[in-house]
């Protein structure tokens, strides 16, 4: 998909010459198409053998039976041990707990700040609380003069509401993943937090809209931080002068207050339980991985080439062609990786990430999220009005869920008797 489809070509002759005889053709498709081209080539019988999956679409296309299970044959690979991969890797390549795809890339959202604009303003390093860096926020606002809001949260992403809710031990979908929990007080304190950064006036509530260009826009310090992923590391290093580069750097999430009424104990993949005002504060976890098709009459050899990109070294040349971050730890061993001042963020941050709900109908949710806290920031909608419309929009979406898990339980209980 997108810029992956025109760089992984440059990994292939190495894998061609490990197999003699297997050659590879490589489709590229936009990002914007490529789910809806997945599902088409799925009903038409035409699906690659092995194919790039976002992490939010594998439920959907492990339920379609799309996918073929990986977890014996990930047991079975030497060369790739499951705990070199981060958990959050594994667990965002899963679903119903069975692993559908190898992770290829690791994903995950960090703080992006202007370290001189918080420098200017009294701050030497970045916050670790989200009431540190609220602190540190309207600091930066009086030293500029109250001008212009110092954060910059765009109304259309839904990731920062649920990295919140994540953070302060939500579930978001309760009862087996059959209806939302939008109005539990773990997601309606998370929903307070997520306001109050536009009610304070640390963020603006046009959000994007008025910005001409982001990147052009944080070097002209039209705002001090936003929260974003790795791609934007390496367009900040090309659209800005080299002589900016020591001007802004990356940090860990912050983590609720520890005083916060809702700071609960978060589970972290891989790590068990811990309290949810640990440093540094949960984030997501994305990315993307790579799928064998289950009708493919070509699996082994899809098998191989997915094996071979997921080795250290051709993940540490994807990283270069791409900017995307390795899912193996060892990866991250290379010196000039892990010499990365901006990178070392995302390193901290991977070891500390969760994945959205494992079903099928996330992405449906996710965009109903992202609609109702714009409408709440804007005061189109009241917090509760926002928090019982997501309730009962999720409640919807996951119908046809509850049907079949009914009729899986029959099922089974008609067979026991």
């Amino acid at each position: 998909m997108g810029r992956e489809g025109e760089a992984v070509r440059a990994l292939l002759p190495a894998f061609e010459a490990r197999e003699p005889g297997v050659r590879v053709r490589v489709q590229q498709i936009p990002w914007s198409a490529a789910h809806e081209k997945l599902l088409t080539a799925f009903v038409a019988q035409a699906l690659p053998d092995l194919v790039q999956v976002g992490t939010t679409w594998i439920p959907e296309l492990a339920a379609l039976g799309a996918l073929e299970p990986l977890d014996a044959r990930l047991a079975g690979a030497p060369a790739l041990p499951r705990e070199d991969f981060f958990p959050a890797a594994l667990e965002a390549a899963s679903a119903g707990g069975a692993l559908y795809a190898l992770p290829w890339y690791a994903d995950t959202r960090v703080l992006f700040y202007r370290a001189d604009a918080l420098s200017a303003a009294g701050v030497a390093e970045p916050p670790r609380t989200w009431g540190a860096l609220k602190e540190a926020l309207a600091r930066v606002a009086k030293a500029e003069g109250g001008v212009r809001p110092p954060l910059l949260l765009p109304l259309t992403e839904w990731e920062l509401p649920v990295v919140l809710a994540l953070q302060h031990g939500a579930t978001l979908l309760r009862d087996g993943d059959r209806y939302g929990d939008f109005r539990s007080p773990a997601f309606r304190a998370a929903f307070e937090l997520y306001l109050s950064f536009f009610r304070e006036g640390l963020a603006p509530v046009t959000g994007a809209a008025q910005l001409a260009n982001l990147h052009q826009d944080f070097g002209a310090g039209l705002f001090a931080a936003f929260v974003s992923g790795p791609w934007q590391v390496g367009e900040l290093r090309r659209r800005l002068p080299a002589s900016f580069e020591p001007r802004w750097s990356t940090a860990p999430l912050p983590a609720p207050d520890a005083s916060s009424p809702s700071a609960a104990v978060e589970r972290v993949p891989g790590r068990g339980t811990r309290p949810s005002s640990a440093r540094p504060g949960v984030s997501l976890a994305g990315g993307a991985g790579l799928a064998l098709v289950r009708a493919s009459p070509r699996k082994e050899e899809a098998w191989r080439l997915a094996a071979f990109l997921a080795e250290p070294p051709q993940q540490l040349a994807f990283h270069r062609l791409t900017g995307d971050l390795p899912a193996r730890r060892s990866a991250w061993d290379d010196p000039a990786l892990r010499g990365d001042a901006k990178a070392r963020a995302f390193l901290a941050q991977l070891e500390h990430a969760r994945a959205a709900p494992r079903v099928p109908e996330w992405e449906r949710i996710a965009g109903r999220i992202a609609r109702h806290a714009e409408a709440a920031v804007r005061g189109d909608e009241t917090p509760d009005a926002a928090l019982a419309a997501l309730d009962r929009e999720a409640d919807r979406l996951l119908e046809k869920r509850r049907h079949l898990l009914a009729r899986g339980r029959d099922a089974a209980a008609g067979g026991a008797r």
